[in-house]
Parts: C-alpha cells; sequence; structure tokens
C-alpha cells in the first residue's frame, strides 16, 4: 500500500495513460471533441445536456431532454464515429411531449462491438452539445477503467467531482451506485449550504408526486460537472434510497410519512417512473430477460475476456424493514444482546430478491467458464463488518456524546445498520452464493457511506470473500462531518474504524470524490481521488490514496 497527495493538472494524454494530472472549471467543462457545442444556459432547449449509458457490445441507450411548450417535439438524432460528425452513421427521430416530461430516450442498436461513437440532438435549428458513447468490447480486451461514483447532493455544492470524471483519460466507463439525487426539500439537509450557493432544491418540498421527481433530475442535471460527466462517458447505474426517499425497505421508508405523503407505494412508483424518464437505461421490453418490470433493476455487463460486472438492488424488491437502534430504549446489556441476535443477526431477513440471485449465478458461472480474470460487484452499500468501537473512551468524542455511535462503539455494534452489516443472515447467503459459482474474488463497488474505505472481507468462517472499494460522497458530506465532529476528531475515528475491524485496511470520512478502478489481466489499481472544494466550480483533484489488487491462487487482496 502507497499513500499519495500530490495535486494534478490537466494536460492533453492519450486515452490509454495512466492519469498523472487533472483540474477543470465545471462552468467551462468542454471536452476537446466538444468545442463547438452550444452552452446548455437556462434559455437553451438542451438545458439538461445529454446522456448515453446501460450498454452492451451493440448497442447503447441516448437521452436528452427539450425545453418546449408545444404539445409534442420531433427530436432528431444522430450518431457518428466522427467527432466532428462530418460522416453520420446512425439517424432518427423521436417524439416526446409531456407525458414524458419532455425526455428523450432512445436504443441506438446494430453497432460495433468495444467502439466509441459521438452523438447530438437537434430540435427545429438548436443543436445538442455532443456526447460520447462507448459499447462493450469483445474477445481480448487488455484494459478497463471505471469512475465509480455515488451520493450526488445539489446544496451541497457543485458537482465537480462529475467533472473531474469527464477529464479523467483512464476512464472507460462510469459506475453510478446510487443516491443520484436527494428527495429532500429546500430546508432540508443541506439547506445553509445551499442558500449560499443558490442551490436550493427544487421543489421547495420533499419530493412525493411524479411532477416532483422530474422537477428534482432536471434540476440535477443542469450541473455543469454532471453535464461533462454524461456527454463524456457512458453511465451504469443501478439506484439507493434517496432517488426515493431515505432508508426504504418493501413496505415503507424511514422519510415517508403517509398521513401527509400518501401510500408509500405510490410514491415508490412516482419515483421510479421519473428515474427511468431521465436517466440513460434500458426500459424491460429492450432487456434480453423478459417479463421484468422497472423496479427489478439489475445489470450484468460482460466487458470482453477481462471482467464481468453485476449490478445489484437492494431497496425495493426484497428488503425487510431496517433495524433502528433507536427502538433499544433501555440500552442495558440484555437489550443489547436481544438487539444483535434476534434483529441484526436474525435468518431470514431478505436484502435481494431470487430473481438477481438467480440471474446473478448465471452471469458469474458464466464468467468462470469463459476465464475471465475479474468479477465486479455494483453493490449501493458496505458489505465489510464494520463494528464501532468505544470512541468515547478512547477519548474521540465528549464523555457527555449520547448519540448514535457513542451508542454504537458503547456495544461494539454494527457501524452501518442500514447496510449489509445490518442484514448479516442474507450477506452469508451472497458469499456462499458467489463460492457455489466459483467467484469466491469479488471485488465489491460500494457507496451510500459518504466515505472512503478499502475493506478485506471475509465470510463468517473467516474464507476469502473478496475485497471492497467504498466511495466518497460526490458532494454529500461524511456522517460524522454531518454530526457535527472536528475534522480531527473524524480522523481519529477513521484510524480507529481500521485498528478495530480486521476487514477495513482504510477508511476517509473527510472529503468528497470517486474512485477509480483500473485492471489489466494481471493486476489492477484503485485510486481515491478527491477534489477539493464544492463551494466554486473551479477546482483541483488530487489521488488521496492508492492500492493494488492482486489475485492469487483464486484470492483477490488489496496490496
Amino acid at each position: 500500500m502507497t499513500s499519495i497527495d500530490r495535486t494534478l493538472t490537466l494536460q492533453p494524454v492519450s486515452r490509454r495513460a495512466t492519469l498523472t494530472g487533472l483540474a477543470g472549471t465545471a462552468a467551462l467543462a468542454a471536452l476537446p471533441w466538444q468545442a463547438r457545442a452550444q452552452a446548455a444556459g437556462p434559455d437553451a432547449v438542451f438545458r439538461q445536456g445529454v446522456a448515453s449509458g446501460d450498454p452492451d457490445a451493440h448497442s447503447v441507450v441516448l437521452w436528452t431532454r427539450v425545453s418546449s411548450g408545444a404539445p409534442t417535439a420531433e427530436v432528431a438524432w444522430e450518431l457518428s464515429r466522427d467527432p466532428q460528425f462530418g460522416t453520420i452513421d446512425r439517424r432518427g427521430s423521436v417524439t416526446t411531449g409531456p407525458e414524458r416530461d419532455y425526455t428523450v430516450k432512445l436504443l441506438a442498436d446494430g453497432l460495433e462491438p468495444g467502439e466509441t461513437w459521438y452523438y447530438r440532438f437537434r430540435l427545429g435549428n438548436a443543436l445538442s452539445p455532443a456526447g460520447r458513447a462507448r459499447t462493450l468490447p469483445v474477445g481480448k480486451t487488455e484494459r478497463l477503467g471505471i469512475a465509480l461514483a455515488s451520493c450526488s447532493n445539489y446544496p451541497f455544492g457543485f458537482f465537480n467531482a462529475y467533472d473531474a470524471i469527464a477529464r479523467d483519460p483512464a476512464v472507460d466507463f462510469v459506475l453510478h451506485v446510487g443516491d443520484y439525487i436527494y428527495e429532500y426539500g429546500a430546508a432540508g439537509w443541506g439547506a445553509e449550504t445551499g442558500a449560499k450557493l443558490g442551490r436550493l432544491h427544487e421543489p421547495a418540498n420533499d419530493i412525493v408526486s411524479v411532477a416532483d421527481y422530474r422537477m428534482r433530475h432536471a434540476q440535477y442535471k443542469t450541473d455543469a460537472g454532471s453535464q461533462a460527466m454524461h456527454a463524456a462517458h457512458t453511465l451504469l447505474a443501478c439506484w439507493d434510497d434517496h432517488e426515493s426517499a431515505n432508508n426504504p425497505w418493501t413496505g415503507g421508508a424511514e422519510n415517508h410519512h403517509p398521513a401527509t405523503q400518501g401510500e408509500w407505494t405510490v410514491r415508490r412508483a412516482n419515483s421510479i417512473q421519473a428515474y427511468f424518464e431521465y436517466m440513460p437505461v434500458r426500459e424491460p421490453e429492450w432487456l434480453e430477460v423478459k417479463g421484468r418490470s422497472r423496479m427489478q433493476f439489475w445489470r450484468s455487463y460482460s466487458f470482453g475476456d477481462l471482467a464481468t460486472l453485476c449490478t445489484l438492488e437492494t431497496r425495493h424488491t426484497a428488503r425487510a424493514k431496517q433495524v433502528d437502534y433507536d427502538d433499544f430504549t433501555g440500552r442495558t446489556a440484555e437489550d443489547v444482546t436481544r438487539l444483535v441476535d434476534e434483529a441484526v443477526g436474525a435468518p431470514a431477513r431478505l436484502l435481494v430478491p431470487p430473481e438477481l440471485e438467480s440471474d446473478l449465478s448465471a452471469s458469474l458461472e458464466a464468467s468462470v467458464a469463459a476465464g475471465q480474470p475479474w468479477r465486479l460487484i455494483g453493490n449501493q452499500i458496505i458489505i465489510a463488518r464494520i463494528r464501532v468501537p468505544d470512541v468515547v473512551g478512547m477519548g474521540l468524542m465528549p464523555q457527555a456524546e449520547d448519540g448514535p455511535l457513542a451508542f454504537e462503539g458503547k456495544w461494539n455494534l454494527p457501524y452501518l445498520p442500514d447496510s449489509w452489516d445490518g442484514y448479516g443472515w442474507a450477506r452469508e447467503k451472497f458469499y456462499a452464493l458467489s463460492r457455489a459459482a466459483g467467484a469466491g474474488d469479488l471485488i465489491f463497488l460500494s457507496g451510500d457511506s459518504h466515505s472512503f474505505w478499502a475493506n478485506q472481507l471475509a465470510d463468517g468462517e473467516g474464507r476469502p470473500a473478496g475485497v471492497e472499494l467504498g466511495t466518497a460522497g460526490i458532494s454529500s458530506p461524511g456522517g460524522l462531518i454531518g454530526e457535527g465532529l472536528q475534522a480531527s476528531q473524524v480522523a481519529g475515528i477513521d484510524k480507529a474504524l481500521a485498528d478495530h475491524n480486521p476487514e477495513v485496511l482504510w477508511t476517509d470520512g473527510l472529503h468528497q470524490g470517486y474512485v477509480r478502478l483500473e485492471l489489466t489481466r494481471e493486476r489492477g489499481t484503485a485510486s481515491f481521488i478527491t477534489i477539493d472544494t464544492l463551494l466554486s466550480p473551479d477546482y483541483r483533484a488530487s489521488i488521496l490514496q492508492r492500492f493494488g489488487v492482486e489475485k492469487r491462487d483464486g484470492v483477490v487482496t488489496l496490496v
């Protein structure tokens, strides 16, 4: 393991090179091949920019939205191998209107594998910015670069990490593992910062209706860094909780209040409808596996003979209700024993559905049979075992502190009960599934926690279960900072978590940014990249930490 902390500067570099420099101004996010693209200002027809996503070897989803007061809009699209569009390889048109909030989404198919494509849209005389899309490779594949992103909260600042991803020459695809939007109102979490920056949430209320969710998605896609990332790279996505409401399960959510916000199933359906309208993801009828619903949102991507990536759905299709530590207010040893044994560790508390398990087994078995060296899991929530040490007794928090972290530390409880740590039975079942498929060497790419993580995983019997790379938020602050702790306290708690937990090699809850994973046939490199400010679109990026990823005798390790 090596620790690196260096400032990066933007310079022309081959897409095959390792990133050595990066800086940007998110308000001026045009990339070299986009030099003539129009700015997506408040009066622009294409205010939300363009995006591509959910690829396979022969097709990719293309997306945009038009601002139009007409009852319907006929939007033309063009696809070319030439960034200057000297030759048009594919073209067509899509009709949109208020029934889908003037979003445009199409499946461009009949494409060659492993190719780079450029696309744009027209409405009348208005031309969209150009976007760049990639299809998945087949056959011999020497290298793969994935940017891991999570937790972009509009009021907390400019999405500079997205802009950095757009400019990162080592990135081939972006994996976003959720919390792409947040549901809170203008007076909610982040309001103080949002007011200073002019980035308060719209609409002002917690979003509940289809119109609410549409407005929020549209607002997030006006951010210049977001537009740059989507235009530069094809997106692989899964959702987490805030795309609907904080900490949902199959019967409700922590931030859903039926008395004032109606039925949970209605709100959930509204959020999913808007998500599929605003994100470059395949509709169920575009999938090879038929009969699936939008809610059954998981995918498998194969990158030639190098790797397979499977994404999960852990919120709406199977999840049992989370354990709430506040329910154990007695806080006696007996209470805590019951909490751990009868609640957190209860058998048959599901997190993923049987259909996902079946698809996952098939994908992992196919990857092993094909001889691919790497198998990745796009995982919304941290899967490592993380218990909290006695942070009060260690002097890391005030003696009078009586919040969640102090309670967890007093009793050595799981740090994140909404994560896999609150579903121990389901985690063991997942590990058993991967071993049965011959794939006990997984790389989990995780989000949700607003912290960076490098974790070496093991099952309940101590057998190796893979590694985990967790990303901090694009803009959401670390949870401990959000609780009012000072930076020195957070750093101390981060070290204590790593010292206390055998699976945690390193963690950082002080920064925002993304993780870049680069894989070759022999090894991988995980770089934890941070942004120095969210309060201005002028920023610098630096590499905070870097780990090697190696596999020996079927065991993957971080070094």
